[in-house]
C-alpha cells in the first residue's frame, strides 16, 4: 500500500558546485562509460509466459564496447532500471515469478553480472495538486490549498505493447487511479512516454533536449484531468537511489542561448556520484499546451533533494534488481505559477527529461547566435581596419605651403 503521508518541503535549490570538464571525462572513462557516436537500440516488451500481460518495457542500446539497459515498468508506481556494462554483450534476465513475489530481490539480473559499471533507479512516486487561486507568492510553500495526493502505487496502466513503436523507438504508459471517487480521471490520463535514440540529435517540439546515443528521454503529459481546483497546480514526486550514504547532487548550468528553448537560460541536471557516471537532466520549463511554445511555457521548480521516510511505496524492479537496498532520496518538480499560464487554459501539462550515464550532453552555442555575435563583434572591427587601410592606401594631399630659403 502507498501511503499518502509525507514530510513538505520549502523551496529552493542546491547551490551549484562547479565541475571541471576535464576531471568529469576522466571520471567516465575508468568505468567504461565513455560516449558512442552510435548505438544499436532495439525494444521489447517481455512477457509473463505464466499470467497476464505486465509492463516491463525493455531498452538495449549496444555499442561498440558497452551496452545500456533501460528497464521501465509501471508494476507498483512507474519506475526506470538504468544499467550500464563495459561489454557490447551483456543481456537482461527476468525471473518473473521471483519478480511478482513478496521478495522480488534477485528477480531482474543483467548477465554477466561482473560487467556491470552502473546501475540507478528513478521512481514516480506521487502527483500532488495545490489549489493556487488566493496564493500571491510565487515561492509560496506549499503553492496553494494541498488535496489528497495520487499515490501512483495505486493506479491502473494501460498495456505498453499497444504503444510500442519501433520507427521511432518509443512506447507510452498511460494510466489513471484506480479509486477515482470525484472522477478528475474519467476523460483524462497521466502518461509516461519513453524514447531512445541511436545518434545524436534533437526533437522537433521545445525544450528540443540534446540527446545523444547514450540517453533516454521521458516525456510526462497530464490531459485531460478535470483539476480539483479554479487554478491547480500539480507537482510530481521522483525518488532516486543514491550511491552510497549521501544523495546525488544537484547542478544548474546557464547559457546565453536560448534558441532551442526560448526564455529559458537554464539547464538543471541530477548527477549520481561525487563524478557523474549517471545523469538525469532537464530544462526547468513545462508546457501548457500540446504544440509547446513561449507563449505556453511554465516554470519548473524543483526541490532538494531528501532522505525519503518509510511512506515511499516499493518498486518490484527497483527491488528485484538492488534487493532491500533502501538509501532513496526524493525531490519534487512543481509546474506553474499562480500568475498563469497553465493547467487550467487547456487542461493540457508536460514535461520533458534526459536520462543517460556518462558526462551529460553539453550545449554548444548555437549558429545563429554565433552569426549574431558575430556581426556584433566584427563590424567594429572591420571599420576600424577599414579606416586605417584608407588613411594608409588612401590619396594623399599635400600643402601648397612653399618654404623660405
Amino acid at each position: 500500500m502507498c501511503s499518502c503521508e509525507g514530510p513538505r518541503r520549502g523551496w529552493g535549490r542546491c547551490a551549484p558546485s562547479p565541475v571541471l570538464l576535464l576531471s568529469l571525462l576522466l571520471a567516465a572513462a575508468p568505468l567504461g562509460l565513455r560516449g558512442e557516436e552510435t548505438r544499436q537500440v532495439s525494444l521489447e516488451v517481455i512477457p509473463d509466459p505464466t499470467g497476464p500481460p505486465e509492463n516491463l518495457l525493455h531498452i538495449r542500446a549496444v555499442g561498440s564496447n558497452s551496452t545500456l539497459h533501460y528497464v521501465w515498468s509501471s508494476l507498483g508506481p512507474p519506475a526506470v532500471v538504468l544499467v550500464a556494462t563495459n561489454t557490447p554483450h551483456s543481456a537482461l534476465s527476468v525471473n518473473w515469478s521471483r519478480l511478482l513475489s513478496p521478495e522480488p530481490a534477485g528477480g531482474l539480473v543483467v548477465l554477466p553480472e561482473n560487467s556491470v559499471r552502473f546501475s540507478s533507479a528513478l521512481v514516480f512516486t506521487r502527483l500532488f495538486e495545490f489549489d493556487s487561486t488566493n496564493t500571491s507568492e510565487e515561492a509560496a510553500e506549499p503553492p496553494g490549498k494541498p488535496y489528497p495526493p495520487y499515490c501512483l502505487a495505486e493506479w491502473s496502466w494501460n498495456n505498453v505493447t499497444d504503444s510500442l513503436d519501433p520507427a521511432t523507438l518509443s512506447a507510452t504508459f498511460r494510466g489513471h487511479p484506480i479509486h477515482d471517487p470525484t472522477g478528475a480521471f474519467a476523460n483524462g490520463s497521466l502518461a509516461f512516454r519513453v524514447q531512445a535514440f541511436s545518434r545524436s540529435g534533437r526533437p522537433a517540439q521545445p525544450p528540443r533536449l540534446l540527446h545523444t546515443a547514450d540517453t533516454c528521454q521521458l516525456e510526462v503529459a497530464l490531459v485531460g484531468a478535470v483539476p480539483r481546483g479554479n487554478r491547480s497546480l500539480f507537482r510530481l514526486e521522483v525518488a532516486t537511489l543514491g550511491q552510497g550514504p549521501d544523495c546525488p547532487s544537484m547542478r544548474e548550468q546557464h547559457s546565453i542561448d536560448d534558441e532551442y528553448a526560448p526564455a529559458v537560460f537554464q539547464l538543471d541536471q541530477l548527477l549520481w556520484g561525487s563524478l557523474p557516471s549517471g545523469f538525469m537532466q532537464w530544462r526547468p520549463v513545462a508546457f501548457s499546451q500540446k504544440q509547446g511554445g513561449r507563449e505556453s511555457s511554465l516554470p519548473c521548480q524543483v526541490s532538494p533533494l531528501y532522505p525519503t521516510l518509510a511512506y515511499l511505496p516499493q518498486s518490484p524492479i527497483v527491488r528485484a534488481f538492488f534487493g532491500s537496498q533502501n538509501n532513496f532520496c526524493a525531490f519534487n518538480l512543481t509546474f506553474g505559477t499562480s500568475a498563469g499560464p497553465g493547467y487550467w487554459d487547456q487542461h493540457y501539462l508536460s514535461w520533458s527529461m534526459l536520462l543517460g550515464v556518462g558526462f551529460p550532453p553539453m550545449d554548444a552555442l548555437s549558429p545563429l547566435v554565433l552569426g549574431i555575435m558575430a556581426v556584433a563583434l566584427g563590424a567594429p572591427g572591420l571599420v576600424l581596419l577599414a579606416g586605417g587601410l584608407f588613411l594608409l592606401l588612401g590619396p594623399k594631399r599635400y600643402s601648397e605651403y612653399q618654404p623660405i630659403n
